[in-house]
């Protein structure tokens, strides 16, 4: 029993990695990473994916904690939308000085 709760704090938890590369732009998935807890994966996260300072923002989260759909089902849960266009925004125009959108 104790070598297995020794067993088990040797194995961190794997994590996402997102980087802002500029203030008004998305995160972007930059990796994973393993580290014992959040703050270890936003400074490894930092050492191993903004070494040229090209980031201004990092999130992190537990790979765990993300659910994703199934690709395979991927009919069945767009399909309901194609049918609302005004969901798309594609027919509006939109001024010059409106960047990043």
């Amino acid at each position: 029993m104790a070598e297995q709760s020794k067993q088990n704090k040797n194995e961190w938890p794997l994590w996402e990695v997102f980087i802002r590369s500029k203030a008004g732009l998305d995160h972007k998935h930059a990796g994973s990473l393993h580290a014992a807890d959040a703050q270890m994966a936003i400074e490894n996260a930092r050492d191993v994916y903004t070494r040229r300072m090209e980031g201004v923002s990092i999130w992190v989260v537990e790979s765990r904690n993300i659910i994703a759909s199934d690709p395979s089902e991927a009919d069945s849960l767009y399909e309901p939308a194609n049918d609302k266009i005004y969901r798309h925004p594609t027919f509006y125009n939109l001024p010059d000085e409106v960047k990043y959108m």
